[in-house]
């Protein structure tokens, strides 16, 4: 991997309405970053489409902030880059053989959600964008869904780390990513997250607007999108929505 560059400083709250919210204030008042923000709770939480996130007590709440000067298309990207990083927490403290990405950005164990990324962007103009990456991450508890999720300390023989001990985990960890993806493009981003890929080969059915693709998840295109390959023989490209297995 490349070389890491400096560690990202962070600042911290007891209590915020949402890290990604205080990172999208902090750019347009014209911080560049690189910069964490972490919360120990935070009460108007966001995950993709809208969705409420509900970070709860013990876990990671934190929005990663900085600048690029990579186009939107390419910027997209780094929903995989936080991904790994993410990935490589989980594995940290349990069996890494039981940590799985799912398409796009959903960190697995064990087949249950145990993590949440949000992606949010904004122009600097001539000079870039910015990109708050938000990550959740359940460190001791899952929260109350209607769907399969899970926590590290459902995982592990000890206590499951504290939410400052797993952002020390996170942070050198999206570095080293960000740095491969910045110096070498998507290539080694996609390779790593394939090698960690959850339910390729097998059939699965994307949740769109206005319409359900049911086919087999055959991997990654060149920019992030699933080729889905469908009944008919076809290839569908999901650029977006949700996919379940």
């Amino acid at each position: 991997m490349a070389a890491m560059a400096e560690s990202p400083r962070i600042i911290a709250f007891d209590d915020i309405d949402s890290t990604n919210a205080e990172a999208r204030r902090l750019a347009e008042a014209h911080e560049a970053g690189p910069v964490w923000i972490t919360a120990l709770r935070q009460h108007q939480g966001r995950g993709r489409r809208g969705r409420a996130w509900e970070t709860g007590e013990g876990n990671l709440a934190a929005t990663y902030l900085f600048t690029t000067s990579k186009p939107p298309g390419e910027a997209a990207q780094v929903s995989f880059v936080a991904a790994l990083a993410v990935a490589d927490l989980a594995a940290a403290f349990a069996p890494p053989a039981l940590v799985k990405l799912k398409w796009p950005n959903d960190p697995m164990i064990e087949g249950r959600k145990t993590a949440g990324i949000l992606v949010e962007s904004g122009s600097l103009g001539p000079e870039g964008l910015w990109l708050a990456v938000g990550c959740g991450v359940n460190l001791s508890r899952a929260p109350d869904v209607n769907r399969p999720v899970t926590c590290l300390a459902d995982h592990m023989d000890g206590s499951p780390p504290t939410p400052r001990r797993a952002l020390d985990v996170l942070s050198p960890a999206f570095e080293r990513w960000r740095a491969l993806w910045e110096s070498e493009g998507f290539g080694p981003i996609a390779a790593a997250w394939t090698r960690r890929a959850f339910g390729l080969g097998e059939p699965c059915s994307a949740h769109l607007t206005g319409e359900t693709v049911r086919g087999i998840a055959e991997g990654l295109d060149a920019d992030g999108a699933l080729r889905l390959r469908l009944d008919d023989g076809n290839i569908r490209r999901i650029t977006a929505g949700d996919v379940f297995f």
